[in-house]
């Protein structure tokens, strides 16, 4: 038998001097390579132990930290957008609780079984299941197969995030994971993606407005309220691991704080019924763009702010972006003669003039180095006070108004609101134009009969006449009702101080000069069955700056019923009309049947007694 070192010694038939060389030099190479080995050994381990000395004991903390961020996978909560309703509670913008589908290829490749080994039940399950859900998703999503098989079985980078489909309805993915379970297939999961939608459309579009494709508010109250609406994200966290989530792993969990809900003081049903009469207008009149509003002189609350044209807010993105801003705020425009309303109700106050004093109205008078004219060419006539508001004169208007002092007009117009932000709420607001108190002459005509010297915005306007309905009091107009926080807490938003621009007998009196003026109208366009009512009319020239020349009209009509005691406000401007050219013509219809519909609408007693005629002249004219 052979030893196992028989081969280190020489065959004894050899000679000796050779036994020796063969013998002993082999030995000494073998015993260095094995010194050699060992030593490197030796260093090896030492490098292992050392290596696991810093890792168990002096980076035990860091490395350990390391590992868990690579297992942890963490998932923003999104908080559910406050609701808006309107006044009485109709729902005009509300969240609904949609996912992203995602499917992880990883996991539909192996059924669920990770990196554990597959027995050939498992691997024939796995080569089934793509097909498999692809079928369940065209059940529930709609589509073909072809339209998922590439995400479920994509591999390489990415492998376990594939988008499936955005905005699926919560009900609607459970439905897909309860059918998956049945058939014992995984590789789906969710991601939460509420969804902002407005159940009635373009209904109050301009006054809602929009949120982008971040969930941002974009326009309208959904960006002036988007701080408050959105709420606060939460988070959560948990540990992960190629087999699926880690059931006793860390979990960290911070519940989201959903939006606060909004309360308007907007009637859906109201202005529903305003859109669809504005509308109509400004088809009639083939008109640029048109707005009209309806509101509660005692309180300032807005119950209609339409605008025609207008948007979808369901696909906000894809709007004309012209037809988003809501112009009642953002497009000042010369009011006409509806501002005479405001002036003469200043004189009045101030007690420069009455009603019933007489004005000598010649066919034209200078102002600066042009002269004005009225709107309808006259000579010389004589007009009462009430007279000149009722025949909208211009030139009457003007000599009038040069009884007060530029400082004392200002300030009431001022006082009435114009000039400054009314802080409804809605963004890009304008502060109109209201010239200085030092203006100069031509500037305080223009001013006094709303000539091109001024500028307000529908709100403004609407407000400042208000005021007069309202006893002589101003309200800030207001649009917001009130607010719920997620706990059911509600909060009455605080109003404005109101404050007193005239006093209580001189609105009485520009009531009766408005009612006045309505009876004037032989087309009666201002007739409203069973109501005494008052009213102004508006018609300015626009100016535009592509040929610096006036081109174009503004038309409008402001007015408010019972005069007895005013319920409501309706105000109604059309832009740039061809069909027509006055406020009394092309708003007039317009306004005549919104204010039928919401006295209707709200009940509002009907007007009893003898309704008063008084003369608009000494004189009897044509």
């Amino acid at each position: 038998m052979s030893r196992p070192l028989d081969r280190f010694f020489a065959d004894r038939a050899r000679s000796g001097s050779s036994r020796k060389r063969r013998v002993r030099l082999p030995l000494a190479r073998s015993v260095g390579r094995v010194r050699s080995l060992l030593i490197v050994v030796a260093v090896v381990f030492s490098l292992a132990a050392g290596r696991a000395v810093q890792v168990q004991a002096i980076d035990a903390n860091n490395v350990a930290a390391e590992a868990a961020d690579q297992m942890t996978v963490s998932h923003v909560l999104p908080a559910f957008r406050g609701t808006i309703t309107d006044r009485n509670g109709e729902v005009l913008a509300q969240t609904q609780d949609t996912v992203k589908v995602i499917a992880d290829a990883r996991q539909i490749r192996t059924n669920g079984r990770g990196s554990a080994p597959l027995s050939d039940a498992d691997r024939e399950a796995a080569a089934a299941a793509p097909a498999k859900i692809a079928a369940i998703l065209v059940q529930y999503l709609g589509g073909v197969p072809e339209d998922y098989l590439p995400r479920l079985t994509a591999s390489g980078t990415g492998e376990s995030y594939q988008p499936i489909r955005q905005k699926v309805p919560a009900a609607t993915y459970r439905q897909i994971i309860a059918a998956m379970a049945e058939q014992k297939l995984v590789g789906l999961r969710s991601e939460n993606q509420p969804t902002r939608v407005y159940p009635n459309g373009v209904l109050a579009a301009n006054v809602l407005g929009f949120v982008n494709d971040n969930g941002d508010g974009a326009s309208g109250l959904e960006f002036a309220l988007d701080k408050t609406l959105s709420g606060v994200d939460g988070k959560e966290a948990y540990e992960d691991s190629p087999n699926g989530r880690i059931p006793l792993g860390d979990n960290a969990l911070v519940e989201p704080v959903n939006g606060l809900d909004y309360r308007l003081t907007l009637d859906a049903g109201l202005q529903w019924q305003v859109e669809q009469v504005l509308g109509d207008r400004m088809r009639l009149t083939n008109a640029t763009t048109g707005m009209a509003m309806v509101m509660n002189p005692k309180t300032g609350e807005v119950l209609a702010l339409a605008q025609y044209p207008s948007f979808d807010p369901n696909n906000g993105g894809k709007a004309d972006q012209n037809n988003v801003p809501n112009r009642a705020v953002t497009d000042p425009f010369t009011p006409g003669s509806v501002q005479k309303t405001l002036t003469l109700s200043a004189l009045i106050d101030m007690g420069l003039i009455k009603d019933t004093d007489i004005v000598t109205v010649p066919e034209k008078v200078r102002s600066g180095d042009q002269y004005i004219r009225d709107a309808e060419d006259h000579g010389k006539i004589r007009l009462y006070v009430r007279g000149v508001l009722a025949k909208s004169s211009n030139i009457g208007t003007i000599l009038l108004s040069r009884k007060a002092s530029k400082q004392a007009l200002h300030d009431y117009w001022v006082s009435f609101g114009l000039g400054k932000k009314t802080g409804i709420g809605l963004p890009g607001e304008s502060s109109g134009i209201l010239p200085a108190a030092d203006m100069p002459d031509y500037a305080r005509d223009g001013a006094a009969f709303g000539g091109s010297a001024v500028a307000v915005t529908m709100v403004q306007e609407a407000a400042a006449v208000a005021a007069i309905a309202n006893k002589g009091v101003y309200n800030k107009p207001t649009l917001i009702a009130s607010t719920t926080k997620a706990d059911g807490t509600v909060a009455t938003l605080p109003l404005a101080e109101p404050h007193r621009v005239v006093s209580e007998e001189t609105a009485s009196t520009m009531l009766s000069m408005m009612e006045t003026m309505a009876q004037q109208s032989v087309s009666h366009t201002f007739d409203v069955p069973g109501y005494r009512v008052g009213a102004k009319t508006g018609t300015s020239k626009k100016f535009d700056t592509s040929c610096n020349c006036f081109r174009g009209l503004v038309t409008s009509t402001i007015g408010v019923a019972p005069v007895e005691d005013p319920q409501l406000l309706v105000y109604v401007v059309v832009d740039n009309p061809t069909r027509g050219s006055s406020g009394s013509s092309v708003a007039g219809p317009a306004w005549q049947d919104i204010m039928n519909i919401a006295l209707t609408r709200y009940g509002v007693p009907q007007t009893t007694g003898k309704v008063p005629h008084l003369p608009v002249s000494p004189d009897k004219l044509r």
